[in-house]
Order: structure tokens, then sequence, then C-alpha cells
């Protein structure tokens, strides 16, 4: 089964899917497949995903029954997030 990370961002659009691309490109270094998509974070409450990266100062807004999520500072870093995914499936 195919793991799956949703990217949150406050309006799901043009920030969240350029996150998206570089998840790909770490997955692909990491050497690992999986999906990735993105959307805003009304939208993340009703969706399930194995790990849900964002913002940190909007992902707590999704703990209120979610499980395995990342919070970052650096949406926009790569080493950030290998970690987000090393750390939100035990790598």
């Amino acid at each position: 089964m195919t793991k799956k990370i949703l990217i949150v961002c406050g309006n799901g659009l043009g920030s969240s899917f350029m996150v998206e691309m570089n998840i790909k490109k770490v997955l692909a270094e990491m050497g690992l497949e999986m999906e990735v998509s993105h959307t805003d974070l009304t939208s993340a409450k009703g969706e399930v995903a194995d790990l849900y990266i964002g913002d940190k100062s909007i992902v707590e807004n999704l703990e209120d029954g979610k499980k395995n999520i990342q919070g970052l500072v650096n949406m926009m870093s790569k080493k950030d997030l290998q970690t987000a995914i090393e750390k939100g499936f035990d790598l």
C-alpha cells in the first residue's frame, strides 16, 4: 500500500504546490515512492493521509484528531522536508 503525504498550507494553492514538488524531489533522492498532494487547511481536515506536513503556525489546527503531523518553520528547505519525512515515517 502506497503511503500518502499531504502538504497543508493556509490557502493550498501556489506555495503548497511548490512544496509538493520539493517533497517529490526529496523522496526521489531518498529512493522512496509515495503519493504526494497538497491542499488548504480547511480541506485537509476532511482528508486522510499517512503524514501531514505544513507550516508550524497552521498545522496545530489539524491536531484535532489527525495524527502524524510535522510542522516546519521553513517549508522550502529540502533538508527540513527530508527530516519531516524521516520523523514522520520513523526512517
